[in-house]
């Protein structure tokens, strides 16, 4: 059955893919991106490709555009827009964790409820956030980005049953590391404040600590499972994948249950 869907962020990367992949499958897509630049090429790719796609700018950090979303109609909103920031935890600036928390989690949040008004008053609707196995877990010089994810797990887990007796599904997606350029943006960004003169992590220590990016998977195969879930009527609420990646959260939330000091 097709359905109505809005996704943020996807004018890169995974939501890209998604929002092409959905739309091809026959479903309706508003395709949201950050920037003007982004409506153009993805309206052209989705020209190419023969797919009838619907693009508008939103950045979730502008009210403007958030107002524009308030007129949009659909079933499902899919929370894909965000920021990643490495670095070691310890000695990140504050203000930087303070801006990536801005758009990871209170502007998404924002999003999430301008959707959850429009589907309490359908009795109906779902909420899908994109999340990370990183909302899972916490690796060392990955925790600025992990901890907006932890937060948006909590958000959606308490947002779930707050919605249920309205009609409203929420789930969450949690990819794991793969390919679409995110992860090494992501990597590269304490650069631009680190200083080793003035900060005591090494650079050795954190490039080992992020040596789990060295191999990732190819971004076809999430595509495809988000496709897949996203507009299906009933699947879990946490939706790990690929499948690898659900043994190591399982194994690693075991671990800190086990873990002494």
């Amino acid at each position: 059955m097709s359905k109505s869907i809005l996704i943020t962020g996807a004018g890169t990367g995974l939501g890209r893919g998604t929002a092409l992949g959905l739309a091809q499958a026959g479903h309706r897509v508003i395709a949201t991106v950050e920037i003007t630049s982004q409506v153009t090429s993805l309206r052209e790719e989705a020209k190419e490709k023969g797919i009838e796609l619907e693009v508008m700018k939103v950045n979730i950090n502008d009210p403007g555009d958030l107002r524009a979303m308030e007129h949009c109609d659909f079933d499902i909103f899919v929370a894909n827009a965000a920021l990643g920031e490495g670095g070691p935890i310890a000695e990140i600036p504050v203000q930087r964790l303070k801006d990536l928390f801005e758009t990871n989690v209170f502007s998404t949040l924002k999003t999430a409820q301008i959707a959850a008004r429009k589907f309490v008053q359908k009795q109906s609707g779902k909420i899908v956030f994109v999340s990370s196995i990183a909302g899972l877990s916490a690796a060392p010089y990955l925790g600025p980005y992990s901890a907006t994810k932890h937060a948006l797990e909590a958000i959606a887990q308490s947002m779930k049953e707050e919605l249920k007796p309205f009609g409203v599904q929420v789930a969450t997606i949690n990819p794991g590391p793969y390919k679409t350029g995110f992860n090494d943006r992501m990597v590269e960004e304490p650069w631009k404040w680190y200083g080793p003169k003035i900060h005591f992590t090494t650079r050795e220590q954190y490039a080992k600590g992020t040596e789990v990016f060295e191999k990732q998977f190819a971004p076809e195969d999430m595509i495809a499972k988000m496709v897949e879930v996203i507009p299906a009527e009933h699947h879990a609420f946490r939706t790990v994948w690929p499948e690898r990646s659900e043994k190591q959260v399982k194994d690693y939330e075991q671990k800190i249950w086990e873990d002494t000091i």
